[in-house]
């Protein structure tokens, strides 16, 4: 024997090159609510568009009996703002498996820290922040804020959250902790599931003194020493509830997350889609609704 690896070939999951396809080509898999066309999202989505254009192409797959049409994978609100805008074509990726299941399960949304990435690298490029804010919609402090999102925050917790939707101040009360502490509050979040500002006070305020960073101010003000060493009680008292849940929740989550697959699998298929359309629509509707939590999961 050689001693040399076998290579294994990687399958692609997208065509090599991008094209531009007219948006008149491209098949929605859902439509767009008024609720969501003025949401905030939707603004700052548009905004976009309007100063630096697209930045993350549309991803789209050939219709299997016609080549020159093409599902909407991924990217349904930023083609309808350019539909909207009238523009008749879009640069897209065109994946080669058309199951929308399959590729939501590739593809990582732009999540708190990644959005902090680029900023970053559109600084690094030469874009100046009041053009990013423009971009965004916002106004030029929260560019700065995103831009300085981690510093003070541990490699190993920004790499715990980095797919995570977290609303900016929660790193402002990591800072607050040594890291060894801050990945124990990182992976309390994961584990609860909750992000919130308010969460985040209450673990900093449930941390012992030494796990606190040397020089800064105390957050707990207002509470008693007795008040504080209640709410660590009761954290640890929470820790181990949580451990105790965990065995019971592995299977209970496997179920649902099977369930939700193949709902979104079935969404991914045009001719169910148009049969529940027009045959079953409340169902339809029941459907997208799992498929859309199973996409912000």
């Amino acid at each position: 024997m050689s001693g040399k690896r076998p290579i294994i070939p990687v399958k692609l999951g997208f065509e090599e090159t991008t094209i531009r396809v007219p948006i008149a080509a491209i098949m929605p898999l859902r439509e767009i609510s008024a609720t969501v066309r003025k949401s905030v999202k939707y603004g700052q989505i548009a905004a976009s568009i309007a100063e630096v254009g697209i930045i993350e192409p549309p991803a789209v797959a050939r219709d299997a009996e016609e080549r020159e049409r093409f599902h909407l994978l991924d990217g349904h609100l930023r083609v309808e703002i350019l539909r909207e805008r009238g523009e008749t074509e879009v640069v897209c990726l065109v994946a080669v498996d058309d199951e929308a299941f399959t590729y939501n399960k590739r593809i990582s949304r732009m999540a708190t820290i990644q959005e902090h990435k680029m900023i970053l690298n559109a600084v690094k490029k030469g874009v100046s922040e009041e053009r990013l804010a423009r971009a965004l919609n916002v106004n030029i402090g929260n560019i700065r804020a995103k831009r300085n999102l981690l510093i003070g925050i541990c490699p190993e917790v920004a790499e715990l959250l980095r797919d995570k939707h977290i609303p900016i101040h929660v790193f402002t009360e990591l800072r607050f902790l040594k890291p060894i502490r801050q990945i124990e509050a990182a992976q309390a979040m994961i584990t609860m599931n909750r992000y919130s500002i308010a969460y985040a006070k209450s673990l900093v305020a449930a941390t012992p003194a030494d796990q606190l960073v040397e020089g800064k101010e105390r957050r707990q003000r207002g509470l008693s020493e007795e008040q504080i060493a209640t709410m660590q009680r009761e954290s640890e008292n929470l820790d181990r509830e949580l451990k105790l849940i965990e065995h019971g929740y592995g299977s209970d989550h496997l179920d649902l997350v099977l369930a939700t697959g193949y709902v979104s699998r079935l969404l991914g298929n045009a001719r169910v889609v148009r049969h529940l359309a027009q045959h079953h629509a409340d169902i339809l509707a029941e459907f997208q609704k799992i498929a859309e939590l199973q996409k912000a999961a």
